[in-house]
C-alpha cells in the first residue's frame, strides 16, 4: 500500500487524494510514512557530503568533503528539520481549517502534509549526484510538484468547496513557502557552520 500510494500521487493525484479521503490512514501510518520518506534526503545528504564531495560550480574541479562525523551531524539535523517542517505545515493546515469551514482532526492534517511533501523529499535522491545546478533543478521540480499536490489535495481531504479550497490552499502554500525560506536560511547557516569547522 505504501508504494501504491506514492505511485498514485505521481500518476493520478486527484484520484489518489479521493482515496486518501475515503480511507484515512491512522496517525501511526502517516507518521511512519513521514519517518521513512524523510530518510531519503538525509541519507543522500550524508553519503554525498562524506563520500562523494560537493562541486559548487566554481572554476576548480576540487570537491568539498565533510568528515563522516560532520556529515552525520548535518544529516541528522536535516532529518529533524524536515520532519519538524512537515509538522509545522500540518499545524498550519489544521489551524487555518476552521477559517474556511473545514473541521479536520490533526491526523488528517499530518496525512495531507506528509503526502504532499513526498515528491520534495524523494527529490533528495539527486544528492547522490551532488552538482549544485542539478540539485537546484531537481529540487525545484520536486517543490513544484509538492505545491501542486498540496493545492489539489486540500479541497478534497478537507472536504470544502473548490472556490473556498482554492483560497485555503493558496494561504497554506504561502505559509509553506515562508517555512521553506526559513529552512533554506537555516540550511545555509548550518552549511557555513559545517564548512567553518571543516577548515
Amino acid at each position: 500500500m505504501f508504494f501504491n500510494r506514492i505511485w498514485g500521487l505521481y500518476t493520478q493525484p486527484k484520484i489518489q487524494w479521493h482515496r486518501v479521503d475515503s480511507q484515512h490512514d491512522s496517525l501511526n501510518y502517516s507518521l511512519t510514512h513521514l519517518a521513512l520518506i524523510a530518510l531519503i534526503p538525509a541519507i543522500s545528504a550524508y553519503f554525498s557530503l562524506a563520500h562523494l564531495g560537493w562541486n559548487l560550480g566554481s572554476n576548480s574541479n576540487e570537491a568539498i568533503f565533510f568528515s563522516p562525523a560532520q556529515a552525520l551531524g548535518l544529516a541528522i539535523i536535516l532529518y529533524v528539520g524536515l520532519v519538524a517542517g512537515v509538522f509545522a505545515l500540518a499545524y498550519l493546515i489544521f489551524w487555518m481549517a476552521r477559517t474556511f469551514g473545514a473541521s479536520p482532526n490533526f491526523s488528517h492534517s499530518i496525512e495531507l502534509a506528509a503526502y504532499a511533501a513526498t515528491p520534495l523529499f524523494m527529490a533528495g535522491l539527486v544528492l547522490f549526484y551532488p552538482k549544485l545546478i542539478v540539485v537546484m533543478v531537481v529540487g525545484l521540480a520536486g517543490l513544484a510538484y509538492s505545491t501542486y499536490l498540496l493545492h489539489s489535495g486540500i479541497p478534497i481531504v478537507m472536504r470544502i468547496p473548490p472556490e473556498r479550497g482554492f483560497i485555503y490552499a493558496m494561504s497554506v502554500i504561502t505559509g509553506a513557502w515562508v517555512l521553506l525560506l526559513c529552512a533554506i536560511v537555516a540550511a545555509i547557516m548550518l552549511w557555513s557552520w559545517g564548512f567553518m569547522y571543516m577548515m
